[in-house]
């Protein structure tokens, strides 16, 4: 028996294609459309089994919004998202918005209408290697700085980042200027400029702040070249 359902995508051509494609399989579309921002309220107007959804972003905010929409208006449909290879978290927030199902965009069609099939029979679907990579990439995750970290890190001069890693160092201005090649009261300067662009009062508050944020990983990588120019011979 054929599922009546809703093709939705930002690209209009992929949603009529794939469209077409189901129609051909026996199955009853009810509309194939790409209303960005209006996309739950036409499902929820036409209450299809099926609501096969496209997202271009998993990881961009809001991205299931509509899925938690046309699930608290109309729990009955079963929304699948049709999306690129997402994180964990990305999954995840798909479930959590109330989506029965997560296909990649480059699925066969035949993959499509078995997650269709298993949705509507109120089935979890994610394909295996999707989970697979989930699982991976949970158990070996891969560290991401907080985004505040980069957002700090913009803030500041080349010479202030690698000051600021030399503050983590626990370098006093001595130091400082000497590894720099600068005047001690060049460094004090530059200490100085680091704490109120990063909004503390203190070097110790500094280098918590850098470290908590992520900071302290990205100065580290890009002080390391102005580091090895600061002790060549004449500087």
């Amino acid at each position: 028996m054929g599922v009546r359902l809703m093709v939705v995508d930002d690209h209009r051509l992929l949603a009529e294609a794939l469209a077409s494609a189901l129609k051909l399989r026996g199955h009853r579309v009810l509309a194939a459309a790409a209303p960005a921002a209006g996309a739950a309220d036409l499902v929820v107007s036409r209450a299809p089994e099926v609501c096969l959804l496209g997202t271009a972003g998993p990881a961009e905010p809001g991205a299931f919004d509509p899925v938690v929409k046309i699930k608290r208006e109309r729990p009955q449909v079963a929304v699948v998202v049709l999306g690129p290879v997402p994180s964990p978290r990305g999954i995840a927030a798909a479930f959590a918005a109330g989506a029965s199902g997560y296909v990649r965009h480059d699925e066969r069609i035949e993959g499509v209408e078995r997650a269709m099939m298993k949705a509507r029979a109120g089935e979890a679907v994610v394909a295996p290697a999707l989970l697979q990579g989930a699982f991976a990439e949970l158990l070996n995750p891969v560290a991401q700085p907080d985004d505040e970290g980069q957002r700090l890190l913009r803030l500041l001069t080349p010479r202030e980042i690698e000051v600021l890693v030399r503050v983590a160092e626990g370098e006093d201005t001595r130091l400082i200027a000497a590894g720099m090649g600068i005047a001690p009261s060049t460094a004090r300067t530059h200490v100085q400029r680091v704490l109120m662009k990063l909004g503390v009062g203190s070097r110790l508050e500094a280098a918590a702040l850098a470290a908590r944020t992520g900071l302290l990983d990205r100065a580290t990588t890009a002080a390391a070249p102005l580091a090895r120019v600061s002790r060549l011979p004449g500087r």
